[in-house]
């Protein structure tokens, strides 16, 4: 009888480990199909808006698919539980910055309608939307354990020069010193009339801290780039060693 109450005991914790681990691994397939789709879609708008009203739909892309991007973007912050709690293997301090880095601008683009209408921010939804739609297919491929090596260098290596374009596209043209500060007066004017015009808010001056925003994307995107360079480097050699034993 111990003999018999021990083995159901055994394959009683090996069938709640398989279930916890189709759980997880359907959880975090359903995360990355949905954000695919939601950049996709993204995407799509934004092409076919382009190509149906010309020029004249730079200026309403963000009023099109703002909802959408927003929404990808918050939820995009439940992968830095994902990297911790170990569903997803990648480091955190990048997908940190990047993740932080995106909801920062996107939040100051909200709040700053005086910009929403120019052309680069729909240069930098469509730059975004690209590294995303670079990311997630492999993220889905590996999950379904169908890697291919034109995937992973495209995730590993176009995936980085993207990135370079994209934050220089926020520095020179949507960076506080330029964007920001065409709008400030708007802004300072709105917040001395609100409610929080504090003590606090006499100490912390908007524009210092607007323009402290360009050297911490400066540094985090050169921590990125140095990170992602030595994970491009450590999955081609993981890939190549593992074509040999083939």
């Amino acid at each position: 009888m111990a003999g018999v109450e021990f083995s159901l005991r055994k394959e009683c914790s090996v069938f709640s480990g398989r279930v916890g681990f189709s759980f997880r691994q359907a959880y975090i397939f359903s995360y990355n199909l949905f954000q695919f789709c939601g950049h996709t879609w993204i995407l799509s708008n934004t092409i076919a808006r382009f190509f149906t009203f010309g020029q004249d739909a730079l200026a309403d892309t963000f009023y099109s698919v703002g909802f959408v991007m927003s929404l990808c973007q918050l939820l995009s912050i439940l992968e830095l539980f994902h990297i911790a709690d170990g569903i997803e293997k990648a480091r955190l301090l990048p997908r940190l910055i990047q993740v932080m880095e995106k909801n920062v601008l996107l939040i100051m683009i909200i709040m700053l309608e005086e910009i929403q209408s120019k052309p680069v921010v729909c240069l930098l939804l469509f730059l975004w939307n690209i590294l995303d739609l670079v990311r997630y297919p492999h993220e889905l491929l590996c999950l379904m354990d169908t890697p291919s090596i034109a995937m992973l260098w495209t995730r590993y290596t176009l995936w980085i020069p993207l990135y370079i374009l994209s934050v220089a596209t926020e520095v020179s043209l949507c960076s506080p010193v330029v964007t920001i500060y065409r709008a400030l007066p708007y802004v300072e004017t709105t917040v001395s009339s609100s409610c929080l015009n504090s003590t606090v808010s006499t100490h912390i001056h908007l524009p210092f801290v607007l323009m402290a925003y360009l050297p911490v994307l400066a540094l985090g995107a050169s921590v990125t780039v140095w990170q992602l360079l030595k994970e491009r480097q450590h999955h081609l050699e993981k890939w190549c060693k593992k074509m040999k034993r083939k």
